[in-house]
């Protein structure tokens, strides 16, 4: 009976539902906002990838973050001096 799950014809019912629910004049705006976000994760999981890469190459299993600088002079000084 289901042989083949999705045959052409399927595909052909669902793309008039989505047109026929949707309109025509939202569809190209909703595939480049889907587009632009398929964009924008990739890069998300790219970078991720690539810090979680860099982080054991490191040796440093605390992370690679510098220590606090202490100030140079007192908080109250203006730096003249007196």
């Amino acid at each position: 009976m289901l042989r083949n799950g999705l045959e052409p014809w399927h595909l052909l019912i669902v793309a008039i539902v989505v047109i026929v629910m949707f309109g025509s004049k939202k569809l190209p705006d909703t595939a480049r906002s889907l587009g632009r976000s398929m964009r924008i994760l990739k890069s998300e999981v790219r970078a991720l990838k690539e810090e979680s890469a860099a982080d054991p190459a490191s040796g440093d299993p605390a992370g690679s973050a510098a220590p606090p600088v202490s100030p140079s002079e007192p908080a109250g000084t203006d730096g003249r001096g007196r």
